[in-house]
């Protein structure tokens, strides 16, 4: 079955960095959209980047970007969200998604059916 392991979560000071992994295995990994989401308590669930497994495009929401890259490594099935001039406001549980739906907008978490534990990014001022 899909398996979607992340790792990488961390404390930072603010203007730090931090790199988050997602192992995907189970599925074949070319061709999909792999999302990187996060959620604060009392939030909803946010889109922060994707990229296209098959060729490499990406979407990065306004808050990040210049800040978050998102890339892959194919051999590993390893996808990678590095956080550069992390902000307090970046504090919250992130989490890796395989998207299973076209019918919603890449940044929309109901367009991924699955879905990593998630990996807390905490970030002080």
């Amino acid at each position: 079955q899909v398996q979607l392991v992340e790792s990488g979560g961390d404390s930072a000071q603010a203007g730090g960095s931090l790199r988050l992994s997602c192992t995907a295995s189970g599925y074949t990994y070319s061709r999909k959209w792999l999302g990187w989401f996060r959620q604060a308590p009392g939030k909803e669930r946010e889109g922060v980047a994707a990229i296209y497994t098959g060729g490499g495009s990406t979407y990065y929401a306004d808050s990040v970007k210049g800040r978050f890259t998102i890339s892959q490594d194919n051999a590993k099935n390893t996808v990678y969200l590095q956080m550069n001039s992390l902000k307090p406001e970046d504090t919250a549980m992130y989490f890796c998604a395989l998207r299973t739906s076209n019918a919603y907008a890449l940044n929309s978490f109901r367009g991924y059916g699955y879905w990593g534990q998630g990996t807390q990014v905490t970030v002080s001022s």
